[in-house]
């Protein structure tokens, strides 16, 4: 049982049944439970009792600390004896959603209590920081910073608070049966690491965040690298080896400097610099103050062993609302990942691509899909080795990301590391540029053409790649314009676009990129399929893909990250090559019999005649009428007229070329293999405009039958 629950049933607390007011029973002192103060103060009363085993008759709530003249209130008092007449230890609560210069007044507040009830300790909390004080008995003033509070019957307070095997921080089932009356040399109880919620995560990464940032003492985006550099640490320190009892590293220590943490911080990060170098090839360069603020915010969390989604929603959470708005960037909501993921038949043999990954969404959905297959393989804790193997060697070789900004390139590595691996083969990149020339630059040989089973992206919308400003913009058949079939003037030779939007040339990127017969799941706008100036896109997908599947995503899909664009998600299979020459010869042979059996060049030449012969005679004609009237003058007497007829010219061939495009078309669906197509609309997929959750998603039910649509297409065509 949690807190709350073993409160309620030891009769320490209770609740109305709306939960809107809480009791403490022994005081009979009823309070607004709507009040988020109230809620720490709640948890943090039944910690005394129940993990730090104080007496309730030695607690008080609410309490009359007189300062000089002026009275004032304390939270909770914890008292040496049953009379409640010798103060030992002062408690000050705050909300969780504090500022750290907030909870810093709150820290001061807290002291000058202990100093003037006569108090020995201190405990500040949000539940989401925690600072402890002892108050020296010469020098009252003098605070000295302490790991932990002693626990009921302790003397001597330990050097540390956190080791491996310690016991639950909440869980009041795991807690041990402290002694209700002090016990001659009772040593304090350690902690382990906490699982925390993915609310309770999201402000600790946010708060530390703006700790760092200093509402603007630093810049915030050099504040989120040196974030991930002590995440990283605390990390590693975690899956560090240690024996049962031995403490964490990333921890405060007692009577230890600053300066002494910042150097163990240090070691643990430069034994990670060795392991993983591509993530980060600056050291810390926070101060001691600094680390040891950071330090704070983390040490009693366990990373590690916090699920999955909630360290994913986490911190994408927390980068969203930072990087969103500092670098443009939209990240894919996660109903929509969870969606593609799910849809599509990736195991752990799979190669995985994402060519604009952000911070690496895609992939870990990827990577949770494989570990919960290896769930189902193998036994967590009988067959740990080859259940660890089934998941890691996915992550290690198969996961593969590229993202153009290099700071959130190292963040989605971050991410990866969080999630246990893969973060080797994320590359900051221009995922436009050739295999070649990313291999070159990221020294990575395993980005390679024709290679990957699957991509599952959400590439860049709007922007626009120009010719002039990247030199690979020759290598791209959709960066050439199309030669219009029906055009009797040119020399049917192609020329370069001025440009191309990226969510167009990523479409042929990632067919390069794919196996024969590999998917590609790819958010794009709608504009692709629907625009008529884009025909020619999707000429291109219809020879380079068999296309699986469009399904519509609603308007305000991204609407709460700060895009309005609506779009579907595409879903398509890599044709073998064979089939797109086949598809591209059937095509140019009924363009040329559409033509050749029309007469249309030689009816478009007979009406270049009919016309040509037709502005002569407005010119004999204008002439005759002036005979003294020179060329230039003639020219602009027949002017209107010469228009007319030239306009008259061009709408009978262009609607020509509408009828023959019309025939062409129908010949085509006649010609071309026939195959079906899974199409589904979503209109609520999890969440609202503003990012609300809607307790209904109708993408799962769509994953499930696409699921079967995919299984059937790779049983029954090849």
């Amino acid at each position: 049982m949690n807190l709350l629950e073993t409160g309620i049933e030891k009769g320490l607390i209770s609740f109305d049944p709306e939960k809107n007011f809480v009791t403490y029973v022994h005081q009979n002192k009823k309070r607004s439970y709507s009040n988020p103060e109230e809620k720490v103060q709640v948890e943090t009363f039944l910690s005394l009792i129940l993990i730090y085993n104080y007496p309730v008759n030695r607690i008080k709530l609410f309490q009359t600390v007189q300062i000089g003249s002026r009275g004032t209130e304390a939270d909770v008092i914890v008292y040496e004896d049953d009379e409640c007449e010798c103060t030992y230890i002062v408690v000050e609560c705050k909300k969780e959603d504090i500022t750290d210069q907030e909870f810093n007044i709150a820290v001061d507040q807290a002291y000058s209590y202990a100093v003037a009830e006569g108090g020995k300790y201190v405990w500040t909390t949000s539940r989401i920081k925690n600072q402890y004080y002892e108050v020296p008995d010469k020098k009252p003033k003098s605070r000295i910073e302490i790991p932990d509070i002693p626990q009921f019957g302790v003397d001597k307070l330990a050097p540390y608070k956190y080791v491996k095997g310690g016991i639950s921080q909440t869980d009041t089932n795991e807690i041990l049966n402290l002694a209700s009356e002090p016990e001659p040399n009772a040593k304090q109880k350690f902690f382990e690491l906490q699982v925390v919620s993915e609310s309770e995560l999201t402000k600790i990464f946010i708060q530390s965040h703006q700790a760092l940032w200093g509402g603007g003492q630093r810049n915030p985006s050099v504040a989120f690298d040196e974030l991930d550099k002590l995440i990283f640490c605390k990390i590693w320190d975690e899956k560090h080896p240690r024996k049962i009892g031995n403490p964490y590293d990333f921890q405060i220590f007692r009577d230890e400097d600053p300066e002494d943490l910042l150097k163990r911080i240090r070691k643990i990060y430069e034994v990670g610099e060795k392991e993983a170098p591509e993530v980060f090839k600056d050291g810390i360069a926070l101060s001691a103050q600094e680390t040891l603020t950071i330090v704070k915010y983390f040490q009693r969390i366990n990373l590690n062993k916090t699920d999955l989604d909630s360290k994913g929603k986490a911190f994408e959470t927390f980068m969203g609302s930072y990087f969103r708005g500092d670098f443009g960037q939209y990240f894919t909501p996660r109903p929509i990942v969870k969606f593609i993921v799910d849809s599509l038949p990736i195991t752990h043999k799979s190669r995985v691509l994402d060519t604009s990954c952000g911070s690496g969404g895609f992939l870990l959905y990827a990577l949770d899909k494989v570990r919960e297959q290896a769930n189902e393989f193998y036994d967590r804790i009988k067959e740990e080795r080859n259940h660890y193997t089934y998941w890691h060697d996915f992550a290690e070789k198969n996961l593969f990301g590229i993202e153009i900004n290099d700071q959130i390139a190292r963040t989605a590595k971050m991410n990866m590391i969080i999630h246990d691996d893969g973060h080797t083969n994320v590359i900051a990149s221009d995922g436009l540029l050739s295999d070649t020339e990313m291999q070159a630059k990221s020294g990575n040989k395993e980005f390679k053409y024709n290679s990957f089973d699957f991509i599952i992206t959400n590439p860049p919308f709007g922007s626009s790649i120009k010719q002039t400003e990247k030199a690979y913009m020759h290598q791209y058949n959709l960066a050439v314009k199309e030669v219009d079939w029906l055009n009797t003037t040119t020399s049917g030779k192609a020329a370069l676009r001025d440009s191309q939007s990226t969510e167009v040339l990523f479409l042929e990127q990632c067919h390069k990129f794919l196996t024969e017969h590999g998917y590609l799941a790819v958010v794009i706008p709608d504009g692709i399929l629907t625009n008529s100036s884009l025909q020619y896109v999707r000429d291109n997908i219809e020879e380079m893909y068999r296309i699986v599947a469009v399904v519509s995503m609603p308007q305000t899909a991204f609407s709460a990250t700060g895009a309005g664009v609506k779009s579907s998600v595409l879903f398509l299979r890599k044709h073998k090559n064979k089939q797109t020459e086949k598809i591209s010869n059937q095509k140019a042979k009924l363009k040329e019999q559409v033509k050749t059996g029309n007469n249309y060049i030689a009816t478009v030449e007979q009406w270049e005649k009919e016309k040509a012969e037709a502005i002569k005679k407005l010119e004999a004609d204008a002439k005759a009428k002036n005979p003294k009237a020179n060329k230039k003058e003639i020219t602009e007497m027949i002017q209107a007229d010469k228009s007319a007829v030239q306009s008259a010219f061009t709408d009978k061939v262009n609607l020509l070329k509408e009828e023959l495009t019309e025939k062409y078309f129908l010949a085509k669906q006649n010609a071309l293999d026939d195959y079906p197509i899974f199409m589904a609309i979503a209109e609520d997929i999890g969440y609202d405009a503003t990012g609300r959750s809607t307790n209904n998603n109708e993408l799962v039910e769509i994953g499930k039958e696409l699921s079967k649509f995919i299984a059937h297409i790779n049983k029954t065509e090849q």
